[in-house]
């Protein structure tokens, strides 16, 4: 399934109320604190932005970053609708984030990163644009073996975000090729069964080192 796909299928999802593309709840141990700037990368709707935006306050702000113009539209709609004012919705690739280097004290993300085919290039942009000892709190999925080749454009499976997935070892090899530090697997569920393979929702947690 290639980028214009996905925003279609996306931008579909964005008119069903019943759909839900969350692999976890990054938001949850996020800690957002008064003043910071974070981001939600793959901000959907906009849920978890409208909600770090109420903890950072008047003094910080919230960027939601989405490819999908039908999410990004949803997302608009409800912060007008709530008066929400220290947030900006951006649409823009996870390998080119539309952000300055050095400029966001945290990122979370929910199920969004597995997605991306080339996962170094979006690690290395978090890191760009992270703070010095910033940090991110990321739920995802990574399989048990690698994924069947007939399921990587299969749109079941990439709408239910496990069709990009690679193996834990992958995943943590990619953060340690980054360079971020204190890498915590905050939780991780038991294996459960998508087509041939078993796959596990975990969310991990990690910091910017402060200086090379």
């Amino acid at each position: 399934m290639n980028t214009e796909q996905i925003q279609i299928r996306y931008s579909e999802l964005a008119q069903d109320d019943n759909c839900c593309l969350s692999c976890g709840g990054a938001i949850d141990y996020s800690k957002a604190k008064p003043g910071e700037t974070c981001v939600d990368l793959g901000s959907g709707r906009g849920t978890d932005v409208l909600r770090m935006a109420d903890l950072v306050g008047e003094s910080g702000f919230v960027y939601g970053i989405d490819v999908s113009d039908g999410m990004l539209q949803k997302a608009r709609k409800n912060a007008d609708k709530l008066g929400v004012s220290n947030v900006k919705f951006i649409k823009s690739e996870l390998e080119d984030i539309k952000l300055s280097s050095d400029s966001v004290n945290l990122l979370i993300s929910n199920c969004t990163i597995n997605h991306a085919s080339d996962k170094l290039q979006v690690w290395s942009e978090i890191e760009r644009i992270l703070k010095k000892s910033g940090r991110f709190v990321v739920s995802d999925i990574y399989s048990i073996g690698e994924v069947p080749e007939k399921y990587k454009n299969d749109p079941l499976a990439v709408a239910e975000c496990w069709a990009g997935s690679t193996t834990k070892q992958d995943y943590l090899d990619t953060l340690a090729k980054v360079g971020f530090k204190d890498i915590e697997i905050i939780e991780e569920s038991s294996p459960y069964k998508k087509g041939q393979i078993e796959v596990v929702s975990f969310t991990i947690a990690g910091k910017k080192k402060c200086c090379n």
